[in-house]
Formats: structure tokens, sequence, C-alpha cells
């Protein structure tokens, strides 16, 4: 029986130009709104021109890097994985545009929320949001075009048999997932470092040292900050989930091949991943209508609403889409479409429960985070052991929910029901970066409204936006480790089914020592990223205290600041400190596969996914807890700003910078890179070592 491949690869492709419409036209609905206020359009105008500046030096960087890596690629290949190479560069471009996209728009977005902040807290909402949603849609709508695309040409040249994709077709594709997540590195590891350097900067001098708020426009250091909200936290995180979908189906087609079925359901369980997307799509675009909120109402309850209604309805339309795509047919010994509905399910339960985890050791108001706001009662000390407890102790329920969920999924339906748990908790990716983004654009909207001196009611209106954007974002990135979890244990699966390994003795001594170097790669990563933030915070802070001791009139607010010098500074740094970090990750798995065998870097990718998601969870969640401890003391509590727990607040603030924005987001696509380098270099290996 033939399968007709040309549909399903039409409606991801259908899915695809669908997100990429949506986000034109809420791109057009935002460039169309007004700004009549000179000063705000002129620093808002600082905030744009910086982040563009920094991300086209941060290509021109990385593009002989991308040439490099594609020579590699081609001369390191035989016959048709050559074409390996082409399909890295299209990786690379596609993540690099949808950062372009997103932070372009949301630069813009930022100042007509300070504007519409002015009268109305929905209207603020809905165009905060409505920049987010275009990261979002921008991000699925160019990995569903890119991923199409390339299979559509491949199984035309190549051939369309299982034979012809697991041989031919599915390597050349790992090439498209292996130029996004290096392009994720580096731009998550640059941005980080970014905004860390600028933020630390900003608030140790300004606030702790000068006494003056934080976003004060007499700060040399706080458009840059502004600048690193949107390199880290909007680019950086759009390239992180860009490249975590794309794996997680890459795996999930890989894994579709290799199950007990036969030939024509293999080929459909194969491309069924870009339908799930296209429903995707459709669901989020459904949720984001009702992100809305009352004069008054939550706008946390309004991004939950829109998030939950996405999800439901993203599971709801899998079921269909499972019992059209197998027709009836079922594989290893009896699992089929019931079976993988459950398992969509079980992926976006355990992706909404991590975000409801993170939410409660994370948000203003909860247990953990007013645990740390009375630690700062008695000093920076136990402020710091406090956070580091709630971070540690946060990382037991994220980490069983992502076990229960493996361990479900598996049992529903084998390791192709873990894939489909996998790709289902990113079903909804659309919506959930939008929800991220809107975090730095309303963190921007508050500075914004206090560097023009707008009316105040404008800053309570952001600062309550802000206020939820600190809790999206700690959402984010949780949401963004159980993807990277998810989505390691499908590569590494596919990276087993790629090199013909049937099994791995835990107790063989290469084994075991790829274990200890990959449980031991995460701490070295972060150490890099950590001292990279130190060392370019240090040079803000020596600039900021410079203009405060030779430029006179700024702290009188008769002479602007050099914004520009701080932002220079920032890029520069960004743009050093992140090769050796991003070429630690890319090469230690290719000198495991080659120096020690195939047994020993299955190890090291065990170790590194085992340590990694923990420790990504312990500074994602101690960082996020130590900054809202902060927002909820500047709101009065304990003193409010000024007092002596407000500058405790502020140290425990400024050592969770690092670990949430830099080093703990990095550690996702660490993981993740390392498992689409292993899935890319696994025809290599199996070559070398006689497989």
């Amino acid at each position: 029986m033939d399968v007709n491949i040309e549909l399903p690869l039409f409606l991801g492709l259908a899915g695809g130009v669908l997100a990429l419409i949506y986000a034109v036209w809420k791109s057009r609905w935002i460039l169309a709104l007004d700004v009549p206020d000179e000063k705000l359009k002129r620093i808002g105008g600082y905030v744009a021109k910086g982040a563009m500046a920094f991300l086209a030096r941060e290509y021109k960087v990385l593009l002989p890097f991308a040439l490099s890596a594609a020579l590699l690629l081609f001369f390191g290949n035989h016959g048709v994985l050559k074409w390996e190479a082409l399909t890295f560069l299209i990786g690379a471009f596609c993540s690099a545009l949808a950062g372009y996209f997103g932070m372009k728009v949301a630069t813009q977005a930022n100042m007509r929320t300070t504007w519409a902040a002015r009268t109305s807290l929905n209207e603020a909402l809905r165009v905060s949001f409505a920049g987010g949603s275009v990261m979002g849609m921008s991000v699925i709508g160019l990995a569903l075009v890119g991923i199409s695309g390339i299979l559509f040409t491949t199984i035309h040249v190549f051939g369309r048999d299982a034979g012809s994709l697991t041989d031919k077709v599915l390597p050349v594709l790992s090439g498209f997932a292996l130029g996004a997540s290096c392009i994720a590195l580096f731009a998550r590891v640059g941005g980080g470092i970014y905004t860390k350097a600028a933020d630390v900067g900003a608030d140790l001098v300004g606030k702790v040292e000068a006494g003056i708020p934080e976003d004060d426009p007499r700060n040399p250091a706080t458009i840059a900050d502004n600048v690193g909200d949107n390199v880290g936290d909007v680019a950086g995180m759009g390239a992180d989930l860009y490249e975590s979908f794309v794996a997680a189906v890459l795996g999930c087609m890989i894994l579709g091949l290799a199950v007990n079925a036969s030939e024509t359901l293999k080929l459909r369980l194969c491309l069924l991943p870009l339908v799930l997307a296209a429903g995707g799509v459709i669901a989020s675009a459904i949720g984001m209508w009702f992100v809305k909120v009352r004069e008054g109402g939550s706008p946390q309850a309004a991004l939950n609403k829109g998030s939950f209604i996405a999800a439901g309805l993203a599971a709801l339309f899998s079921y269909p889409i499972f019992h059209f795509c197998l027709n009836g047919e079922t594989f290893n010994d009896g699992a089929g479409a019931s079976n993988l509905f459950w398992c969509t399910v079980i992926g976006v339960m355990g992706g909404t429960i991590i975000g409801l985890l993170t939410e409660h050791f994370t948000g203003t108001g909860r247990g953990p985070v007013n645990s740390i706001v009375k630690a700062c009662d008695t000093g920076a000390a136990t402020a710091l052991i406090t956070g580091m407890g709630v971070g540690m102790v946060s990382t037991a329920l994220p980490v069983i929910t992502m076990a229960v969920a493996i361990f479900l999924s598996y049992w529903q339906a084998g390791l192709f029901g873990v894939a489909i748990a996998t790709v289902g908790l990113q079903l909804t990716l659309g919506i959930q970066l939008a929800v991220d983004a809107f975090g730095p654009v309303a963190d921007n909207a508050g500075g914004l409204a206090e560097m023009a001196e707008m009316p105040p009611a404008t800053r309570i209106n952001t600062d309550k936006l802000d206020a939820v954007g600190n809790t999206t974002a700690a959402i984010g990135k949780g949401f963004a480790i159980a993807s990277a979890a998810l989505t390691s244990v499908v590569l590494f699966s596919a990276f087993k089914a790629e090199t013909g390994i049937q099994s791995v003795e835990i107790t063989n001594p290469m084994v075991l020592i790829g274990l200890l170097l990959g449980g031991a790669m995460p701490y070295l990563f972060s150490s890099m990223c950590m001292m990279a933030v130190g060392r370019a915070a240090f040079a803000m802070v020596e600039e900021v205290r410079r203009q405060f001791r030779t430029i006179a009139g700024i702290m009188e607010g008769t002479v602007e600041p050099d914004y520009g010098r701080c932002v220079d500074i920032s890029t520069q740094a960004a743009l050093r400190e992140m090769l050796l970090p991003g070429l630690l990750a890319i090469l230690s798995p290719v000198a495991i596969g080659f120096l020690g065998g195939v047994p020993m870097l299955m190890g090291f990718l065990t170790g590194v996914t085992a340590s990694g998601v923990a420790l990504a969870i312990f500074m994602s969640n101690a960082g996020g807890a130590w900054d809202n401890a902060k927002k909820t003391i500047e709101t009065g509590v304990s003193g409010g700003k000024g007092s002596d727990a407000h500058k405790a607040s502020v140290v425990g603030d400024t050592v969770g910078d690092p670990f949430k924005d830099t080093a703990g987001p990095s550690l996702n696509i660490l993981i993740k890179l390392m498992g689409v380098m292993s899935v890319v270099i696994a025809p290599m290996l199996r070559r070398f070592w006689g497989y």
C-alpha cells in the first residue's frame, strides 16, 4: 500500500505558513500603534538600536563559525550525507531569522506598551502579549516551514521508502537540527552574558551604592540593561525553544521508523509529528485570543487562561489526528491511536504541572519567595542561603514529574510514546513562548516609563505586568528545562537506533567513565558562563563608577550619561566570552565518541542529562525566587525600597541573575546540543568503529 507522504508534508507546511501569517499580522498591528511622546520614542529608540546592533554583531561573529562547521560536515561525510552541510546552514539561518523578527518587534512593542499603560492595564497587556506572540509564532512557523521544505525535497530526491528515510533523509535533516542548536547555544550564552553584565552593573552601583531607583535615567547602564532583556530573554529563549522543537520532531521521526510495524505504518508514524504540530499552531492561535484582563484584574490569570485553553485544544486535536494517520493499524504489539493520544495528554499535562510547580517556587506571595523575603531582614547572607535552599528543594517535584511522564508514555507506546509525549509537551509552543517573551517586553515598558518620566499611573500598570513577567519568565524556563529533559531522552534513543547498538552494560568501565565525565560537564560549562558574567560585570561596574565620578551633572539630571559606552562593554564581553563555552558543548561529544567509543558517549549523554536537568532547575528557580523576593520588598514589605532588607534582596537578585538568565537556561541547550551532535556523527561513528 502506497503512503500519501505529500499530505502530512503539506499540513506541516500549511501550519508553518499560518503561524508566520499570524506573526506578520500582529507585527503590522503593533507597528501601526502611535507613540506621540517624543522622549519615550527617543529612549525606546536607544533600546531598539542597541538590541539590533548586538544581534547584527553576534551574527557576524557566528557566520565564519557556521561556514567552517558546514565545511567540516561536507568533507567529514560520505555520499548523500554531504547534504548535511547545506541543511546545517539552513537550520542556522532559520534560527537566526526567528530571533531577528522576534526581537525587532519586541523592541517596538515595549514603548507602545508604556504608552498604552497610561490609561489601561488591559491595553498594555494586549500590546506586550502581542509582541511576545510574534516571537512565538515566528519560531514555530520557521521551524515547520524549514522541516517540511527539507523533507519534501529530500524525499523526492532520495526516495520515499522507510529505508531511504532511515539512511538518507533523516540523517540529512539532522543537519538542520544541528544548525538550530549551535545558533541557539551562542544566542543563549551570548545574550545571557550581555544582559547580566548590564543588570549587575546597574544594580550594584545604581541601587546599592548611589541609592537611585531601578531604571533611573541617571544610571549609565540602564539602557544596556533594557537591551539585555531583549537579547537574552527574547532572542535567546526563542532560539532555545526553536532548537528544542526541531530536535524533538527529528527524534520522534527517527523513532517512528524504528518501531515494530509494517513499512507503511512506519512512514505514517515518521511524518506524524508534522501534522500534530500544525494542530498545535491552531490551538495556540485560539488560546492567544483569550488573553484579556479587565481593569483591576489579574494579568497572570489571563495568561494562564490562554495557555490552559491552548493546551486542552491541542490535546483534543491530537485524537482525530492519530486515528486519521494510523488508520486502525497498531505497532509494538498492540499500541495504537488511543495509546498515542494518552501519550500526548501525558506530555501536555507534564508541561502544565512543571509550569505550576515553577510558579509555586518563584511566584510573588508564595511560601518559598516569602521565606526569602523574611531572610532578607537578617542580611544578605541569610537571603543567599535561603534562596539556594529554595532552588535545591524545587528540583525534586519537577524531576519526579518528568520521570512519571517518561514511565507512563513508555508504558503506553514504548520509546515512540516518549517521543510523542515530548512533542505533545511542545505542541502549544507558540503561546508558551509568547507568554515568556511577554516578560521582557513588560520589563522594558516599566524601564521606559521610569526613564521617560511618565505619569505614576503608567508605572503602576507596568509594574503589575512586570511582576507577572518575572513569574512567566520563570515558568518559561521551567517549560524549556522540561522540554530539554524529554527531548534529550528522545535524542539518546535516536542515537542508539542510528548506531545500531542494542544495549549498553552500565558496569562497563568505558560507560562509567562517560557517566562521570558527563555529570561534571554541566558544572564546568556553568562555571564558564558564571565567571564570564563576573568579568563582564566588573568592567560594567567600573564604567558606571567612572561616569558618576568624572561626568559632572549626571546625578543632578542635567547631563545625559554615556549610555553607548555601557552598551559597547556588554556587547564586546558577550561576543568574546560566548565562544569557549560554545565550543566545549559542540566538541566534547565528538571527542568522546571518536576517542572513547559509542558506549562511552552513551554514558556521557546520560550523565549530562541527569546532572544538567537538576542543575538547570536549581539555578533557574533560585534566581527567579530571589528576583521576586526583591520585587516583594519593593512594594513596601520589610521596610521597602532603600531599607537594609531591600539591599540584602538586591544582593540576592544580583547573584541570581546569572543563575536564571545565563548559566541555567544555557544548560537546556547544552543537553540538547550534545544529543543532536551525537545523532549527526552517528553514521561517522558507525563507520569508524565498524558497527
